[in-house]
Order: structure tokens, then sequence, then C-alpha cells
């Protein structure tokens, strides 16, 4: 018969081997739960991935573009007391195609009409007609008659130094004629601003605010430098009889102011529509527009 002492030994290695079973099978249930975890671990890092290849955590497509249409830059009042605050544009929603219009009654005649392309130049379109929302513009003069052959209108100041209390970059500034050996534009080429032209005209240059030209004559400079925004649809006669006064010196030792005040009684600027569709063979701004 066996021991006591035997019978002791036996039942502790049934007691250990149970033991041991039980924790196998533990072992084995948490390796399978964890194989699982990691099994959908991996399933959503790929579907995850995937997704994200596709653009599927990308903003909408056409919020982005609201979004970063313009960018206005503040400007201080008080280092600059020729600027007028009248708040800034909206930065989404921006129409960034089609044309707006743009109507001037001067002292000196007029209407002048004029579209702004928002595909070339959003910003702009977006600045003046904010502005021109706010009465900005109204009972203003245009204050040069420059020497490249523009009105340069926009300043409520009167100085060339006055604006809005916000700037933004410069849009659509074309490229430079191509030159000849004797470094004049090629002959044949048509002209960098053809008269008729509307552009923006920055203080200093590249830091647009509300001051506009528009040329009476053609203008191709070496280095273009004006952004240009739109053209005369009609009213250019009178662009061109006030690019006819005499002029006097602003001042700064510069003959470009005209003699005679020449006041924007009121600009207005439409709404948003779609770009007419070009005559057959009509240039962009026409000579004879008006």
């Amino acid at each position: 018969m066996a021991s006591s002492r035997d019978r002791q030994r036996k039942l502790a290695r049934e007691k250990l081997d149970r033991q041991l079973a039980r924790r196998a099978a533990a072992a084995r249930r948490r390796r399978q739960i964890q194989a699982g975890v990691g099994a959908a671990v991996v399933l959503v890092l790929i579907v995850a991935g995937a997704a994200w290849g596709l653009g599927a955590f990308d903003r909408d497509p056409e919020q982005k573009a609201a979004e970063d249409v313009c960018l206005w830059t503040p400007q201080d009042a008080s280092a600059n007391t020729n600027l007028k605050d009248v708040g800034a544009p909206a930065t989404t929603g921006l129409p960034t195609s089609g044309v707006r219009t743009v109507t001037v009654d001067t002292d000196q005649g007029g209407p002048i009409t004029a579209e702004l392309d928002l595909a070339a130049a959003p910003c702009a379109g977006a600045s003046i007609a904010h502005l021109a929302g706010k009465s900005f513009y109204d009972n203003t003069t245009c204050h040069e008659i420059t020497a490249e052959g523009a009105l340069r209108c926009g300043d409520p100041s009167g100085t060339g130094l006055g604006g809005p209390t916000y700037t933004f970059y410069n849009e659509n500034v074309p490229t430079g004629p191509e030159a000849s050996p004797s470094a004049s534009p090629a002959p044949g080429q048509p002209p960098t601003y053809p008269k008729g032209t509307v552009a923006m005209i920055g203080n200093p240059p590249g830091a647009n605010g509300s001051q506009f030209l528009v040329f009476f004559k053609d203008f191709s400079p070496a280095q273009p430098a004006y952004p240009v925004i739109g053209r005369v649809t009609g009213g250019l006669d009178v662009v061109e009889k006030i690019g006819a006064l005499p002029t006097v010196d602003n001042g700064a030792g510069a003959k470009v102011k005209p003699k005679t005040d020449v006041t924007i009684r009121k600009l207005t600027v439409g709404e948003a529509q779609a770009a007419p569709a070009p005559a057959t063979g009509s240039p962009a701004a026409s000579p004879s527009a008006g």
C-alpha cells in the first residue's frame, strides 16, 4: 500500500498539472485575443491609409478654394493717417470667375463703365466691390494724370499715400514685351497695357489697396509692374478727355496733378456674372471702346 507521503506527492503533482493546464489555456486565449486585435488594427490602418490616399480626409475642395482666394494684410492707420478704415472684404465665398461691372460717374462726364476680370484678379474684384459698397470712392479725386498715359484714382486723401487699412498681393502682372536689338519692343507686338486697360497701383508697389489706373494711351514698359484687373467697356472718350487736361506740379516736383480737379461722384460695382463671349477679332481692351 502506498504510503501517506506518496499520496501527498501524487495529489500535489495533480494539482500542479491542473494549474499548468489552466495557465496554458489562459495563455492561448490571450494570444488569440491579441492576434484578433492586431488584425483589426492592421485592417483599420489599411482602410484609413487607402481613404487618406484617396483624399477622404481632405476638406471639401470648393470650400478650401473659397477660403484660400485672398489674403488681406492689415495696415496701421495710426502710422499713416491717409488710410481710411472701412473694414476688410470677406475671405470666403469670393467669386473667382466671370466679371463684375464697374460704373463711374465723374464731374467731367460719364458714365465710364469697365469690367473687372474675376478669373485673373479675384482679389482686386473683391476689394473694389467691398470699397464701393462702403462709398469709399464717392467724392474722391483722380489726383494724377501719369506720364505713362493713365488716370490715377481711388485715393480719398488725394496724396497717393491713401487707401483702406489693408493691402493685398499683385495679381495678373503682364510679362514684359519681347525686345528687339534696339532694346525697344519688337514691331507688331500688342501693347502691354492697351488703351482702356484698368490696373491696380500699390504704394509701395505690390501692396495694393484702393488706387487704380485707367489707361488712355497704349503703354509698353520694359518691366511691367501694374496688375491688370479689367478693361473699359464704355466712356473711353471721357477718359481721353480727362487725360488731355493740363497738369500742374503736385507739390513733389512732378507735373501730374490735373489743373482742374477731376472728381468721382459715384462708383458702383455690380454682382458677379458670366463673362461675355469676346467678339471675333476684337482686342482685350479696344482702343475705340466707348
